[in-house]
């Protein structure tokens, strides 16, 4: 953590010489020589890369937490005894013989041990439900992979389509004469419907693999499904159109409000960014953040507002974001750059948006497929869908066209 928290002076004193060199090296025109700018954008590039081992070293610190917690705990009462008072409060899928089921079917489909214990999770498509402590690890995998599972509002729905109450407009008071009559004002209400699209993804391993005591197919398909999954449902929560997958904040139909339409066309200046912080309802700006693309990042680290300050300001806490006007930035590849009538900045409260998680996640081992080739083929598939129920909580800004 010393190491973490001296990376972060070290990038913030850094980007304190960095604004120092760009002040001091612009002309009357506001402009740097190719000489200055090339040596900004070394200096620059150095604050991206201490970000980035600051948050590996993040991450590895997360992970040495989680591998030295004890594997086993005293037993402190009769055997099975808890078992046996909370046993329908159990899940199936999360007892040890279910696991044990699971990935012996995953190695080795000639196993009648295998297939009754499985009876419990076998899903309507032929796969298998994960294990419940599985599933929780590759859901912690999507979330590192997927940006949008930490700031979204997260349900699970067993089955059919999730109806949401919003409320379409709100009535309002007014003032009367006494005894007056007192005008009606009613709330009138919509229904926002969740459903579920189907995520699917498929990889190969080998035979030899396979059967090598050493590989730990738990944690190779956990990371790859994880990669694979988080990167489409991520994609889909920001560009979808709702035509088979989710619907994203930046589609034209159910997707944020305009915030602020930019005067160009492949730059913005701190006055459209603070147009935007202030065109979200104050409510909102509360929990807000700002997702982007890294190039936009980029070039609002050049901006400053009307005192001189910069609008882009480094994170010194350990696990603590970077920030806007004092607000956390998220980065996604999936947003648009600057570029003519595109969506480049999101700002806003994202727990306005709603992932529905349907039942849970299952594998399929496909034995035949690859045989050929000495390969098994393993399938994972999800069904989830995303809305943003409250489109006035996220504000765009875009750019001209």
């Amino acid at each position: 953590m010393n190491k973490i928290l001296e990376l972060r002076e070290k990038r913030a004193k850094l980007w304190d010489s960095t604004k120092a060199f760009l002040d001091s090296k612009r002309g009357e025109s506001g402009l740097l020589s190719a000489e200055d700018t090339e040596q900004y954008e070394k200096m620059e590039a150095d604050v991206v890369n201490l970000g980035k081992e600051i948050e590996r070293l993040e991450r590895q610190a997360v992970l040495d937490l989680e591998l030295s917690k004890q594997t086993s705990s005293a037993i402190k009462s009769a055997p099975n005894a808890s078992l046996e008072e909370g046993k329908s409060k159990i899940s199936p899928r999360a007892i040890n013989e279910y696991k044990d089921a699971f990935w012996k079917l995953m190695r080795n489909k000639n196993s009648f041990e295998v297939h009754n214990a499985l009876q419990v999770g076998t899903d309507s498509e032929g796969g298998v439900l994960a294990p419940d402590e599985f599933e929780r690890t590759l859901i912690e995998s999507l979330e590192e992979e997927n940006i949008f599972r930490q700031i979204a509002n997260i349900m699970n729905t067993s089955s059919g389509d999730k109806k949401i109450p919003i409320v379409a407009s709100k009535g309002t008071a007014s003032w009367v004469e006494e005894e007056g009559n007192i005008p009606e004002s009613d709330d009138s209400f919509g229904l926002i419907s969740i459903g579920a699209y189907k995520l699917v993804t498929m990889l190969k391993v080998s035979e030899e693999l396979l059967n090598d005591s050493v590989f730990n197919l738990e944690k190779y398909i956990a990371k790859e499904f994880a990669r694979r999954i988080g990167a489409r449902e991520e994609e889909a929560f920001i560009i979808g159109d709702g035509v088979g997958k989710p619907t994203g904040i930046l589609n034209a139909t159910g997707g944020a409000q305009l915030g602020v339409s930019a005067a160009g066309s492949t730059a913005i200046t701190a006055d459209e960014v603070i147009d935007l912080y202030y065109s979200l309802k104050s409510p909102y700006r509360k929990n807000a953040v700002f997702i982007m693309n890294d190039s936009t990042v980029k070039a609002i680290r050049k901006l400053k507002n009307g005192n001189g300050d910069y609008l882009w300001q480094p994170s010194i806490t350990a696990n603590a974001p970077d920030t806007i006007l004092n607000k956390p930035i998220r980065t996604s590849a999936y947003v648009p750059a600057l570029s003519s009538g595109a969506k480049p900045i999101a700002f806003g409260d994202f727990s306005y948006y709603w992932i529905a998680d349907r039942q849970g996640r299952s594998f399929q081992r496909l034995n035949e497929l690859f045989a050929a080739t000495g390969q098994i083929g393993f399938k994972a598939m999800q069904r989830v869908d995303g809305k943003l129920v409250l489109p006035e909580s996220i504000k765009v800004l875009q750019m001209k066209a």
